[in-house]
């Protein structure tokens, strides 16, 4: 297979190619390099050629294309720090109170099962 051969791709990659291919061409990237950045990121999500049928391969999970916006909304973070320093200080007391609240919860009932194992244990010898 020479290099840059398409064949071991299935249509939903080819297709994914072109669309992404067409969305960088709408940006102004010349036709060349919208083609090079598609395929990268087909081979990125996907993992390269795969063959088509049910259940073969493995399962797309890096998926770049779904990357878009910014965490936390468009304004990110703007909205906390226009908060005033009070507010927000009692907000981060308020969730380390609650992380220190579920951790005590958590080590309390982790202590609960390996209590309980430790007596099937002691059954089970006898």
């Amino acid at each position: 297979m020479p290099r840059g051969d398409k064949s071991s791709y299935t249509g939903k990659q080819k297709r994914k190619a072109q669309h992404i291919e067409e969305g960088y061409e709408e940006r102004g990237v010349s036709k060349d390099e919208a083609e090079r950045r598609a395929w990268a990121t087909v081979n990125k999500e996907t993992g390269g050629g795969n063959r088509s049928g049910s259940g073969r391969g493995v399962k797309d999970t890096n998926v770049s294309a779904k990357k878009g916006g910014r965490i936390g909304g468009p304004r990110g973070g703007r909205a906390a720090a226009a908060r005033p320093a009070a507010a927000r200080s009692r907000s981060a007391k308020k969730a380390a109170a609650t992380r220190k609240r579920h951790a005590a919860a958590r080590s309390k009932s982790a202590r609960k099962t390996s209590a309980r194992k430790t007596v099937r244990k002691a059954a089970k010898r006898r």
